[in-house]
């Protein structure tokens, strides 16, 4: 799978995006997301035949209904989707569609390797084998909240968001795999639900300490351990009873109150020096965590 700094835009998808009339509100594109693509839009009218790529379709109709026709090579169908509804198309198939109304749409492309990890870790046998199946106009409010909350991250400078979509792309792909595919879950030898051992635990700690001051995704931590991304996200949750995102900015706003509390450096400073995207984002998170300001923690050290 691509690396972070690779990115996954919108020339590695369908580009049903790049149709006449579209207007992209938001895109991933600048982001450098590696496990998944998104978008936000507002659709015209239109018609067009795609030709198959790697990875998962989901689209995601944010207000409607809508009329959908689509033709793939086990048939044809037509819906008036409502709001909430999703289609979805599985990587490695072509496919005609037909949009009726203008609509406002969440479209988001899952990496196929990332689907595969994620199988590999529920489902007995090859997870290349692994079959998502395609929908038209159906709801899964689970996977609906997923993906607004990928929408979500897209707005959030905080340099936690790329593992956070990271982790988020891995629990849609779970839900896929769990209600979406052919497969039938399965038990599966070795211990992914075991929790990490003081050795990789202190590693993956001590890599995000020594990079703190940069982005830094879910498969590099997992990576720095010799872990897939599911396994360690899973296991160093049930270490220590948070998420890898959300150790992650703890671990920055222990560095900021370390540094405000020890140096003269400059709140400016020390937001660049903990990895946040400016002062003004690290006084947010900081208040948020600590009930206070970094200034005003500070000033209270220091009387």
């Amino acid at each position: 799978m691509p690396g972070a700094s690779d990115g996954f835009t919108v020339h590695e998808t369908h580009r049903i995006l790049l149709q006449s009339g579209f207007e992209i509100s938001v895109s991933s594109d600048t982001r450098g997301w590696s496990s998944l693509h998104a978008s936000v839009q507002r659709e015209v009218p239109y018609e067009g035949f795609f030709n198959a790529v790697d990875d998962q379709l989901i689209v995601l109709h944010l207000d409607g209904p809508a009329t959908v026709h689509w033709r793939i090579p086990k048939g044809e169908d037509s819906r008036l989707i409502p709001p909430g509804g999703k289609t979805m198309m599985p990587g490695g198939m072509d496919f005609r569609v037909r949009l009726g109304e203008p609509l406002h749409t969440l479209h988001l492309y899952l990496r196929r390797a990332v689907l595969e990890e994620v199988a590999g870790t529920m489902l007995a046998g090859d997870p290349s084998h692994i079959e998502i199946l395609p929908c038209l106009g159906d709801s899964d409010p689970l996977i609906e909240y997923l993906m607004l909350g990928v929408r979500d991250a897209r707005y959030d400078e905080n340099p936690s968001a790329t593992p956070y979509v990271d982790y988020l792309a891995r629990a849609i792909a779970a839900r896929l795999v769990q209600r979406h595919s052919s497969a039938s879950p399965a038990s599966r030898s070795g211990d992914t639900s075991a929790s990490l051992t003081g050795g990789p635990l202190n590693n993956a700690i001590d890599f995000m300490q020594a990079n703190l001051e940069r982005s830094i995704d879910l498969p590099a931590i997992a990576g720095a351990i010799g872990l897939s991304p599911s396994h360690f996200a899973r296991q160093f949750r049930v270490t220590i009873g948070k998420a890898p995102h959300q150790y992650l900015m703890q671990l920055r706003i222990e560095r900021a109150k370390r540094l405000l509390r020890e140096t003269d450096t400059s709140v400016v400073e020390v937001a660049l020096a903990c990895g946040f995207a400016n002062q003004e984002h690290m006084t947010r998170l900081f208040k948020q965590h600590c009930g206070t300001t970094p200034a005003a923690y500070r000033k209270v050290l220091r009387t």
